[in-house]
């Protein structure tokens, strides 16, 4: 699975993970996790998932001022 995840605790993006767990930061070989990593790239998309939530109900419920259908 391709992506672009900025890891704030990691000071790094994740590029990639495959079915195993291993990841594949940017500018990096593909590596397995710490229990650390795992638990900062988790957090990190949990928050991601939250801000993209919201940006969503925000666009659908029209709440941008000067945009109409």
């Amino acid at each position: 699975m391709c992506m672009r995840l900025y890891v704030k605790p990691m000071d790094a993006v994740v590029v990639e993970v495959d079915a195993e767990g291993r990841v594949r930061l940017d500018g990096e070989d593909w590596s397995s996790l710490t229990l650390q990593e795992r638990r900062a790239i988790i957090y990190s998309a949990k928050s991601e998932i939250e801000e993209l939530t919201e940006l969503i109900e925000i666009l659908q419920d029209g709440r941008i001022a000067g945009l109409q259908d």
